[in-house]
């Protein structure tokens, strides 16, 4: 039942204001991702960020968010070149590549988490909200994760919004980009930045389990309403933005209920709808091959 006294409550504002931005911000530059065909790397860049976090708070003893977020995009770093020589100096399939390394950074995640717990090194650092990392509590994010995160998201599309021409060359048509005279490496890695920013920020939102959801589900949804590049980018926003203001009113109204995953099952919700009913969905598949018979 909808209440107004839970959209006036300070915990539903502060929430409801951190996951907007995130999953807003997220939506947009997750299309790029799908785009290219990498929905998997900011999957494994997603999980790969977890041992980062908890080598930070070793070296440093506190959990300050941007101590945090530095140490979560460095460990992506690491992961994401890995990859790269990997799949550049071997036979494997970059699925296969992508799970080592996922699992591989997860696990060594995790090694660092059971080492400091007990660990007397430790006892005079808070180690309190470091598993919330694992699988997101947006319920227990302060007034610096707000301002960390409205930071992120606004660097992030305002780099799109700058880069957008050339991104979207790069996107449809790498070859061409480089033809025409665009440094790739230097989109590739602006692309990147954006990426493993805002995966780094939403870990505390929505977990290392799901983040990568934040990134992939908008995209899909929106590619089903649209084949225009900036049209995505605008759907997609949309769908991040509205599922995270529902996802964060549920999970408040209703005890129980995380709010990181009830957002991406809302979003989810939105994306197999869209693929039913959607423009370019199953039903408008059925009917296309129907009318070419």
């Amino acid at each position: 039942m909808f209440s107004h006294e839970i959209l006036s409550s300070y915990s539903f504002i502060i929430v409801s204001i951190g996951t907007f931005l995130l999953a807003m911000a997220s939506g947009a530059i997750g299309c790029i991702t799908v785009l290219k065909g990498q929905s998997l790397i900011g999957d494994a860049i997603g999980h790969s960020s977890f041992p980062g976090i908890i080598l930070a708070f070793m070296l440093f003893m506190q959990r300050d968010p941007v101590i945090l977020l530095v140490g979560a995009i460095f460990s992506g770093a690491v992961a994401f070149v890995l990859i790269q020589v990997i799949h550049s100096n071997s036979k494997l399939d970059l699925d296969a590549i992508l799970a080592v390394i996922l699992s591989s950074f997860f696990g060594l995640g995790m090694v660092f988490k059971s080492y400091i717990q007990g660990n007397p090194k430790f006892a005079g650092a808070s180690q309190s909200g470091l598993q919330n990392y694992i699988f997101g509590q947006a319920a227990y994010i302060m007034k610096d994760d707000i301002r960390l995160i409205l930071f992120v998201a606004i660097t992030a599309l305002l780099l799109l919004i700058i880069f957008y021409k050339e991104i979207k060359i790069f996107v449809f048509d790498e070859i061409y980009s480089k033809t025409i005279g665009l440094n790739t490496t230097l989109l590739y890695g602006i692309i990147l930045f954006m990426t493993m920013s805002l995966i780094a920020t939403g870990l505390k939102l929505v977990g290392a389990i799901l983040i990568s959801s934040l990134l992939i589900v908008p995209a899909i949804t929106a590619l089903q309403w649209s084949n225009r590049f900036n049209v995505v980018l605008v759907i997609a926003s949309f769908v991040g933005g509205v599922s995270a203001l529902i996802g964060t009113y549920i999970s408040t109204a209703y005890n129980g209920m995380s709010t990181g995953p009830t957002i991406i099952l809302i979003m989810s919700t939105f994306a197999f709808i869209s693929l039913i009913i959607g423009p370019h969905g199953m039903i408008a598949n059925l009917r296309m091959r129907r009318k070419y018979k």
